[in-house]
């Protein structure tokens, strides 16, 4: 039912589906459950001499009701990866999938009732008159994918109740390419990234930055490795994805008659049929129609830069992508980006690959977006972590206590900076055990240990 959803909706392929929305969330489900017990545990903390007696934890429990947004590029995967740690944190779901893409929004709506209680988890479906509606709501956790301008809609909203959020956004994400590795590879992996699910990612490589020595190495490539991808005739090709709707389709085809540069593959489209070519655009510059808002579709720009700096400096004047993209063959390039640049992630010689890593966390950084998740770092999301400090009621611990207690005097005052002060206390046994015989020969006990006079 999701495949026939999604082939609705995008014209997905059978194998796109799978590998990039059911089995990644198949995947998501299986990590949950076998780490769930250890995330949810009360974890016990270091301590400090003055609380050595205590109960020091940290506790993870739920935020409350949580608020999903969906997009629709990914719909099955963008609008159910942050439910399910959502849930395994112990929330209530409130999910709201993406409009524009119906087919899989209506199966999200038929079907997860069916497994899931209602009361638990609650799929409502609409447009944006329903999602006015809902952040009108109070929610105690609010988890938007989608676009920069409507992340910010959805900010604005959740301060109102001061509501925390986690917004995974987008923005124009850079690929550099030198020619010191395999350009043959490189290319096919670019293409790839690019071209899958017919641009409509949020890390799709957005526009490529290399020399003028290199572009002219790699326009040829991309048209062979399209041409092995796709055949010759691209729109009869089962694999290649459309355009979501005959919007985005004038959106795109708007910014690509106002290019200056030189479209050297592809370029054509039916409205219709939302078809767009996989299109290559040469001669770009920053200015350029193309270098203005995040594409989200088959057209790729290429920018010259004739050198690493040259690149960098290109890369730091505009706002911090969601993904950067190096593909070289010198560590020493991948290392002048990976510390003199910002995004929300850095995938070297390869594209989106590093989403699947469910140890890593995805998200972003700046204009490309705030929190991240997957894996344990999607559980942190949505846990607060409440901490806990249990003090007896004895004697022996209040007498301890007293130490903090006007009225001050000197002597108390140079004891309690000794028991305060952050430092590792590697033989708590043996401390706990002289401090048991009274409070001021364990104070002397700690501070000797520790190389204090007192």
């Amino acid at each position: 039912m999701f495949c026939e959803a999604l082939r609705s909706d995008l014209r997905k392929p059978k194998q796109e589906s799978y590998m990039s929305e059911i089995d990644m969330l198949k995947n998501d489900v299986i990590g949950i459950l076998r780490h769930i017990k250890e995330w949810t545990k009360t974890q016990k903390c270091d301590k400090n001499p003055m609380t050595l007696f205590d109960g020091v934890y940290i506790h993870p429990e739920s935020y409350g009701t949580v608020l999903v947004i969906g997009a629709w590029n990914f719909p099955l995967l963008l609008t159910l990866a942050p439910v399910l740690p959502a849930i395994a944190a112990g929330n209530a779901v409130i999910l709201k999938p993406s409009e524009i893409s119906p087919a899989t929004a209506k199966a999200m709506a038929d079907l997860i009732p069916k497994y899931l209680d209602p009361q638990c988890v609650k799929v409502v479906c609409g447009g944006v008159q329903e999602t006015t509606e809902l952040l009108k709501e109070k929610f105690d956790y609010i988890f938007y994918t989608g676009s920069t301008a409507v992340g910010k809609i959805i900010g604005a909203a959740a301060n109102k109740h001061l509501t925390p959020v986690t917004l995974e956004l987008g923005g124009k994400s850079p690929a550099f390419v030198d020619d010191s590795g395999d350009l043959e590879h490189a290319v096919k992996r670019l293409a790839w990234g690019k071209f899958m699910n017919c641009g409509q990612i949020c890390v799709a490589p957005d526009y490529v930055i290399c020399s003028k020595s290199v572009e002219e190495k790699i326009v040829p490539l991309l048209q062979k490795t399209l041409n092995e991808f796709f055949g010759e005739k691209i729109s009869k090709s089962p694999d290649y994805c459309r355009i979501v709707s005959e919007r985005h389709f004038t959106r795109l085809s708007s910014l690509l008659d106002r290019t200056e540069g030189n479209v050297v593959i592809g370029g054509k489209g039916d409205k219709d049929a939302k078809f767009m070519e996989p299109t290559v655009v040469t001669g770009v510059t920053m200015n350029d129609s193309l270098m203005q808002e995040e594409l989200f579709g088959p057209i790729l720009p290429i920018v010259r830069a004739e050198s690493v700096e040259e690149a960098v400096k290109l890369i730091n004047g505009r706002d911090k992508p969601l993904a950067l993209y190096v593909f070289s063959g010198r560590d020493k390039v991948a290392d002048l980006f990976k510390l003199h640049t910002s995004s929300g992630g850095l995938c070297i010689n390869d594209t989106i690959m590093h989403l699947g890593v469910e140890e890593l966390p995805f998200g972003g950084v700046g204009a490309s977006g705030m929190g991240a998740y997957h894996g344990k770092h999607g559980f942190d999301t949505f846990t607060h972590y409440k901490p806990i400090l249990k003090k007896d009621l004895g004697t022996f611990t209040e007498k301890l206590g007293s130490l903090r207690y006007p009225p001050y005097n000197e002597k108390t005052m140079n004891l309690l900076r000794v028991l305060f002060v952050n430092r590792s206390l590697p033989s708590l046994g043996w401390m706990k055990s002289v401090l048991v015989f009274g409070v001021g020969a364990g104070v002397g006990a700690v501070a000797t240990y520790l190389g204090y006079t007192l």
